[in-house]
């Protein structure tokens, strides 16, 4: 459905992305995280159709984006910031999205607002970070779109109001097969909904994998050796990173397997445990990999 291919953007004398490539499956949430700076919200843009790469392609339905009125009637966009006709009440940007979208449904819009208690009789400047972004999330769900692309959503919203979206977003996959790309520097606003995730970092993608992937992947073991354990154990392909505690050793894995843990015990155990291990940590030591190795982690 989403096609980046070996996407390189310039702002200025910066190579702020570089040869990014990524795929998004039809009907699925894709999260793209990495901090501030990193290139998220320069990839969106090249995504939209905002920014032109100056190498590689961006294609939603093997049409390209840029330039193509067709294909961007079928995205929905919400920026980090949303600053549009300050002085426009909210009633006023509801006629004008009417205007601009066919496919946009007001019924749908008024639904929304039971969630998001918009008073549609302020003017937009009247409205707080948190009010705006409400707003940008009706608006475009309200669309109807195929593709919908949020940067930052959950920014300024309450803890309640969040969880609302992201059930919102979960029933737009379900009952319109949607495809979502999000970014976020915040993983637990990602966990609960994506499907896949990308870490972005100066530019580059560090790391792509499914959630389930990760999980059943990346684990942490704790683990105690009879005698000494082997010389070369930190250097077994199955192994992130190694870290020691007196006798205990702590082995986070990048491929974890029964066979693994087979190997593992074979080198004559006393102990032997499964440790949990966070998301972010997962994401941690994936990223760290990928950095190391200068390469893509899949």
């Amino acid at each position: 459905m989403i096609e980046i291919n070996e996407v390189t953007k310039i702002l200025g004398d910066r190579e702020v992305l570089k040869n990014i490539t990524l795929g998004v499956t039809k009907g699925t949430i894709f999260g793209l995280i990495g901090e501030n700076g990193a290139g998220k919200t320069t990839l969106i843009k090249c995504l939209t159709g905002i920014y032109l790469p100056d190498q590689g392609r961006v294609r939603i339905g093997e049409q390209e984006v840029f330039d193509n009125p067709a294909v961007k009637a079928r995205i929905g966009y919400v920026a980090d910031q949303n600053h549009c006709f300050p002085g426009m009440k909210v009633k006023e940007l509801i006629r004008f999205y009417r205007l601009s979208y066919s496919s946009f449904s007001e019924e749908r819009f008024q639904s929304l607002n039971q969630v998001f208690q918009l008073d549609l009789n302020k003017r937009l400047k009247q409205l707080s970070k948190g009010m705006k972004m409400r707003l940008a999330l009706g608006l475009n769900l309200s669309i109807q779109p195929e593709v919908l692309v949020l940067d930052e959503p959950t920014s300024g919203l309450d803890p309640i109001v969040k969880r609302e979206v992201t059930n919102l977003l979960l029933q737009e996959v379900e009952e319109r097969d949607t495809t979502i790309f999000i970014s976020s520097h915040h993983l637990s606003d990602l966990e609960r909904i994506c499907d896949n995730i990308a870490i972005i970092q100066e530019g580059q993608i560090q790391y792509v994998n499914s959630l389930e992937g990760m999980k059943r992947n990346i684990k942490k073991l704790q683990v105690v050796f009879q005698e000494e354990p082997p010389q070369d154990l930190k250097d077994w392909p199955e192994v992130l990173a190694m870290e020691k505690l007196g006798r205990v050793h702590y082995l986070i894995t990048k491929e974890y397997s029964r066979e693994f843990e087979e190997k593992l015990k074979g080198c004559r155990l006393m102990f032997l445990e499964e440790v949990d291990l966070s998301l972010e940590d997962m994401f941690i030591y994936a990223a760290g990999e990928g950095l190391k190795n200068g390469k893509v982690l899949v």
